[in-house]
């Protein structure tokens, strides 16, 4: 099933705060070209942060930090929302896994 050009919607309730045009993947992940509305600089901070906590291994501190994108945004595949997702951006790229089912602990 070929995801290229499909248009993912980073959301928080109903507000749009950013665009993910799918242009490659490496299974499990998608990534593409990440288009924020002006809304997303509210939320970019916690990007950074994740990420930041994510590439110096601190797992536990990442596990709390992305608690607060998963807890507050949704991520809408072109079928509709995604029960979870794992989401990176840096500026204009986004990468990205998702599952029809909650993620298990462990």
């Amino acid at each position: 099933m070929g995801f290229e050009g499909e248009v993912w919607r980073l959301v928080r309730q109903e507000e749009l705060l950013g665009e993910i045009v799918i242009d490659g993947s490496d299974f499990p992940w998608l990534n593409g070209r990440f288009v924020p509305t002006p809304t997303f600089m509210e939320v970019k901070p916690w990007f950074d942060e994740s990420l930041a906590l994510l590439e110096a291994e601190a797992y536990e501190q990442f596990d709390d930090a992305y608690d607060q994108i998963s807890d507050t945004l949704s991520l809408v595949a072109p079928s509709g929302p995604v029960a979870e997702f794992l989401l990176h951006i840096i500026d204009d790229r986004a990468w990205f896994r998702w599952s029809e089912e909650p993620f298990q602990d462990g």
